[in-house]
């Protein structure tokens, strides 16, 4: 799949032609193909590597994974702007703040998405796992497992890599992660693409005010990071954003990401 690394003179478009002949002849990548791209895309700006990997096919079947929280119209925004039928898979967990579900038919309104995928756990393992619908106040985990990991494990079978919403700023775990990462949770060599993941938080609120984006209701209200409502707090000046997800517990992420993902640089 891979070629030998030529001595000639570096030329971005010849690197380009040759990374989509190499990486169009398989749906899989490895860790050499995400570190290829961090390099090919260095320097770039995040709406020069949507184009390059969108329209240059530099990943397969993509899919954006949003949960339509505070900042997740900026990334979806920019993604509309090179081709709104991009697939934006929603994880429908039954537990989402009424706000969100709003929110996000709003912003898919207004962003035209055209592909708006929504995911929901199967009926049938949430009776029998989750049957009074309180798993989440004695093992988080195990709703996050039944509620998010699964649907969107199924959904991602069919996709080839994701964007996701990350950024280093939001928490410690999320400090190293690059552009592109081989997605860890399975065998299959997906791509996970960090499209925001050098952005700061005035970036984001500039880009914010730049395309007048609409605001989620509950940032107002001191939620920086929104999730499901009962694992979702308020966050005070100052501290981590994400702070508020499953407060109490030792738990930063629903297992979609792991923490401490190793870079490739």
């Amino acid at each position: 799949m891979n070629k030998p690394e030529s001595s000639a003179p570096f030329d971005q478009h010849e690197a380009l032609d040759r990374a989509i002949d190499r990486i169009d002849t398989s749906p899989r990548f490895s860790d050499h193909d995400a570190v290829r791209l961090n390099r090919m895309f260095r320097g770039s700006s995040t709406a020069e590597m949507l184009e390059g990997v969108i329209k240059g096919n530099l990943a397969g079947d993509l899919a954006v994974v949003s949960s339509f929280g505070a900042e997740s119209v900026v990334l979806l925004h920019l993604i509309a702007q090179v081709d709104p039928n991009v697939p934006v898979l929603f994880l429908d967990t039954g537990k989402h703040f009424a706000e969100t579900i709003r929110y996000r038919d709003e912003v898919a309104e207004r962003l035209g998405l055209t592909n708006l995928q929504i995911l929901k756990p199967e009926e049938a393992e949430v009776v029998a796992k989750d049957e009074t619908g309180l798993r989440w106040s004695y093992d988080p985990d195990g709703c996050c497992e039944i509620r998010k990991v699964k649907p969107l494990a199924k959904a991602l079978a069919e996709f080839d890599a994701s964007f996701t919403g990350r950024k280093a700023f939001q928490s410690e775990t999320r400090a190293n992660l690059p552009r592109f990462e081989v997605d860890s949770s399975d065998e299959q060599g997906r791509l996970k693409i960090n499209p925001l993941i050098d952005w700061s938080a005035k970036d984001i609120q500039a880009y914010f005010e730049e395309h007048d984006l609409p605001r989620h209701p509950l940032v107002a209200q001191g939620f920086p990071s929104i999730g499901c409502e009962p694992c979702t707090n308020k966050v005070a000046d100052g501290q981590d954003p994400r702070s508020g997800r499953w407060k109490g517990w030792d738990k930063t992420e629903c297992g979609i990401h792991k923490p401490g993902e190793e870079p490739f640089l």
